[in-house]
């Protein structure tokens, strides 16, 4: 990994932390496949910190951009993953 996460200076250390944990399991998505449950609990964190849709897609395009992997597509698999299911892309 030889990019920086996209964080706001608004957010507390632990919400810092949370931000990163879900674009961490974005990662895993892509890498070898994460839990849908593991997943489902930081996205739904990540939206905790990050409720607005704008400001969600604004975060994760430029995680897009520094990274290559969309967490748009691994959200969407993940919604339409029955609860069982691995993510994987």
């Amino acid at each position: 990994m030889d990019y920086q996460y996209p964080i706001s200076q608004h957010w507390s250390t632990e919400e810092i932390v949370d931000v990163i944990r879900f674009f961490q399991s974005i990662e895993k998505a892509y890498e070898k496949g994460i839990e849908r449950s593991v997943l489902m609990q930081a996205y739904r964190r990540f939206k905790e910190i990050v409720p607005g849709k704008a400001d969600e897609k604004n975060i994760c395009n430029e995680f897009e951009e520094v990274s290559g992997y969309s967490a748009y597509k691994v959200v969407q698999k993940m919604k339409l993953a029955s609860p069982e299911e691995k993510i994987r892309l």
